[in-house]
């Protein structure tokens, strides 16, 4: 858990991801925008786009450290912080887009959509004086020829629109001052930083909306780290429950047989009380067991009552085999044993059978701990239910709502248990 002590941090991946998507949105709709107007798509313009795309996804890659240094604050002082600082960041992105374009949109900045269309047909040139003035050289429009001379006194013929005057001077050079067109440059600057403004305002926001999300799942995954170990720390508890609660009544019976001088059989249960005992300590408390090795810690157990009730004490095991492998909770079959030893075998005076059957239905597993004792009766007897108890919040810690646990008085005389759980096979 020591990922879940830093602060959650937007990886570098959705990062690149987020600034591709956006760039590669504004290339397209650029580019449809300008066929939609009329422009083709020549290459010059295609590729000057591509490169600021690309100029400009870098330059907000370089900001990502900056963004991440405001995680942590608060929502109004994050806000003024992007809200000022998108400005600079806007106008770079701006003067990013008037250089690489400097050659392609000059001539629509600076002069009309015919001088534009002239300096694509390659009859305009472009040109700066060394005072810093753009010098565009039209073509020259030819002159008609002259009209044969006429006397004074004839009427001159008006002339046509648009022919230059015999004393109008040279319009082939046009001079565009450069102070001018400075203005209109950072014009067209300021106006382009504007929209590239509200572009870092959206990626901006889709970052902090990454940023939360990521703090949302790292919340959830931590959630789900402290519910297991709150799970594991009750599981592990309820199962220490059960060792003491067994160990105590297991050294009343040798006590018995020491007592009555039956050294054999104390020693026999001994012997078999250290075999269960270091086959139930040696692994994790909170681990599952293959119910195979489940019953065959509850024959040992019937083992040990064996000594004590030689006569009476009658086992039946039925386990069918294709659930032999499915994993149950360690110990959990133990205390419903114990409790029909102690209130079934123990409290008559004939032969008691106490049943383990397991079977498959469906997708869970079923299995049963009956005895043909008393029944009922004695199962309000003090300590019973403590038994129940622990079987059932083992089950619920486990498998949570997925597992239930039914008991009561047999039809045909005693008591049974019936655990229902998910049926989980051991693949190992």
């Amino acid at each position: 858990m020591t990922d879940l002590v830093q602060n959650p941090r937007v990886p570098a991946r959705l990062v690149l991801l987020s600034l591709a998507a956006l760039w590669a949105c504004y290339f397209m709709v650029a580019t449809l925008r300008g066929a939609f107007m009329g422009f083709d798509f020549a290459w010059p313009i295609i590729s000057r786009r591509l490169t600021i795309c690309v100029l400009s996804m870098l330059v907000m890659v370089a900001i990502w450290p900056l963004l991440q240094m405001l995680d942590r604050k608060s929502g109004g002082v994050r806000l003024m912080i992007v809200l000022v600082g998108a400005l600079p960041l806007a106008l770079l992105l701006s003067i990013i887009n008037d250089a690489v374009f400097a050659d392609i949109e000059m001539p629509q900045v600076y002069g009309t959509e015919e001088e534009a269309a002239a300096i694509k047909a390659g009859k305009v040139r472009i040109s700066h004086d060394e005072a810093g003035n753009i010098l565009v050289d039209l073509p020259k429009v030819p002159l008609p020829p002259p009209a044969p001379p006429q006397s004074d006194t004839a009427p001159r013929p008006p002339a046509a629109p648009g022919a230059p005057s015999a004393n109008a001077p040279d319009r082939s050079t046009i001079t565009i001052h450069a102070g001018k067109g400075s203005y209109a440059r950072w014009a067209a600057i300021a106006d382009n930083a504007f929209g590239r403004y509200f572009l870092v305002l959206a990626w901006v926001a889709l970052y902090f909306a990454l940023a939360k999300t990521e703090e949302a799942r790292v919340a959830e995954r931590r959630e789900g780290e402290y519910r297991r170990a709150a799970e594991a720390a009750e599981l592990r508890s309820l199962r220490y429950q059960v060792n003491p609660h067994f160990l105590f009544n297991t050294l009343n019976s040798l006590s018995a047989l020491v007592m009555t001088g039956r050294q054999e059989d104390a020693e026999a249960m001994i012997q078999t009380l250290s075999t269960f005992y270091r086959r139930t300590l040696s692994g994790d408390p909170t681990n599952d067991l293959r119910l195979a090795d489940e019953i065959e810690l509850q024959t040992l157990y019937f083992a040990i009552e064996a000594v004590r009730f030689p006569n009476r004490l009658l086992t039946k095991i039925d386990i069918d085999a294709d659930v032999l492998n499915a994993m149950v909770p360690g110990m959990i079959l133990q205390p419903l044993v114990e409790n029909s030893v102690k209130y079934a075998v123990a409290a008559t005076q004939r032969p008691v059978t106490v049943s383990l059957k397991a079977r498959r239905e469906g997708g869970q597993l079923v299995i049963s701990v009956s005895d043909d004792g008393p029944g009922a009766e004695l199962s309000k007897a003090e300590g019973y239910g403590i038994g129940l108890a622990n079987v059932r919040d083992r089950l619920r810690a486990r498998f949570g709502p997925g597992a239930t646990m039914t008991f009561g008085k047999r039809d045909q005389g005693g008591f049974e248990t019936v655990l229902r759980m998910p049926l989980e096979l051991d693949r190992a």
